[in-house]
């Protein structure tokens, strides 16, 4: 190993995006591998609004594999992540830094330590899919370091190993997760649909109603659901595979009315398994009711979807608009029902504020302001929530994966490959 006598340290940074499932992942078919038991579609969302920034760094002075999770320290001997360190590491490739003088030999890396510094700008383990950002720019950012040979596909399979929704972030765009029917789970991975220029006038906002961590984690849900719930053995068998093949010809199309009638059903009937188990869970809560109302009752005014509502393991509200137009229509309504405790509309919505300008919302006097939306019962006040949720995350269909080149940007110090 060239460059032994010095205490080196090389690192690699990368940034990954989050994603929502449209057609939802419920249930698994192998627990250790994460095998699912259907196909599942998602919306990778813009990385400038929601991701996860991962430095990893190796060097032959760390004396054993640590990692630091929102700048605390967490175990690595949880199986999730020893199978991907160990996937990983059996396809590492020899590594050369000539202008560091490191050179590491493809046999070198079982005898090395790595540090790993993740980092969420998203509440974690709240039902936004953080575990999925997580282990995809784990694997990502590994990948890159140790000079893998693996396309986005192949990664997506390890990635895969750490959380099932991670193999759909290896991709920008609409990405479908593709079950398998290999005991070892070689066909199991995610392939892309369309990137996220094809269908660029979707605009998503993200109602977090809850940044808590949820009662039944994802993990023991679906556990829970496959051994007791009929309704999933039924949906996984004859509901998802038509929904998949519908959903997407809705994406290949731009066909935002099935795309809305499709992910609204799917959410639905997610939380229909949820309920349909034994004991039964509940991962939404009265407001996450509240904002599908708002949204039922606005698409059957206008006779055809405006928007599509879909919720994953948690109370938190996705929304995605047709176009900016309508995104517009959807925060004032939004803002109508749910106005902010305080008087900062600034950090009540985040993400892209463009979308306040269109609707032309540039401070409190003009929320306050707001009139009821048409579709009110003869335009009778209806009741506010103010408080009810936390804050609102205006964004879009987002890239895939990237490396950051600036090490400004790295969350481990390149001295001593500690956090900084």
């Amino acid at each position: 190993m060239a460059g032994e006598s010095r205490n080196w340290v090389l690192m690699v940074t990368a940034q990954t995006p989050t994603n929502i499932a449209v057609i939802k992942y419920w249930g698994k078919r192998d627990e250790n591998l994460i095998l699912p038991i259907n196909d599942s579609i998602s919306v990778t969302l813009d990385p400038n609004h929601l991701c996860t920034t991962t430095t990893v760094a190796v060097s032959p002075s760390f004396k054993q594999d640590r990692m630091w999770l929102n700048r605390k320290e967490i175990s690595l001997s949880g199986g999730r992540y020893q199978n991907c360190l160990r996937e990983i590491r059996n396809r590492a490739c020899d590594v050369e830094d000539k202008k560091k003088g490191i050179k590491i030999l493809k046999e070198d890396w079982g005898k090395l330590h790595l540090h790993i510094a993740s980092y969420n700008n998203f509440p974690t383990a709240a039902g936004l899919a953080s575990s999925a950002a997580g282990f995809a720019c784990l694997v990502f950012a590994l990948a890159k370091l140790m000079n893998l040979k693996e396309d986005q596909s192949q990664l997506s399979a390890i990635a895969r190993q750490g959380s099932g929704s991670a193999c759909r972030s290896l991709y920008g765009g609409f990405v479908k997760w593709i079950m398998g029917k290999e005991e070892n789970g070689s066909d199991s991975l995610a392939v892309q649909l369309t990137d996220e220029k094809q269908w660029d006038d979707l605009v998503i906002v993200i109602a977090v109603v809850s940044s808590r961590q949820k009662e039944t984690s994802s993990t023991s849900g679906m556990r829970e659901s496959v051994k007791t719930s009929l309704l999933l053995q039924h949906r996984a068998k004859e509901i998802v595979p038509k929904r998949i093949l519908q959903m997407e010809e809705a994406i290949k199309n731009c066909d935002f009315t099935s795309f809305a009638q499709l992910t609204c059903a799917d959410s639905n009937q997610f939380h229909a398994v949820c309920m349909d188990s034994c004991p039964p869970i509940f991962y939404m809560n009265d407001t996450s009711h509240r904002i599908i109302n708002i949204a039922e009752k606005w698409n059957r005014s206008e006779e055809t979807p405006q928007v599509a509502y879909t919720f994953d393991a948690g109370p938190n509200a996705v929304l995605i608009a047709r176009n900016r137009q309508t995104a517009a229509l959807l925060i004032q309504r939004l803002l109508y029902y749910f106005p902010p405790n305080s008087d900062d509309l600034n950090s009540y919505v985040i993400g892209d504020k463009s979308i306040l300008q269109d609707a032309g919302l540039t401070g409190m006097k003009d929320v306050e302001g707001l009139p009821p939306p048409p579709e009110t019962k003869d335009n009778i006040p209806s009741q506010k929530y103010k408080g009810d949720v936390s804050h609102f995350i205006c964004t879009r269909p987002g890239r895939g994966p990237v490396l950051l080149a600036d090490e400004s940007l790295a969350l481990l110090d390149s001295e001593n490959g500690l956090p900084k």
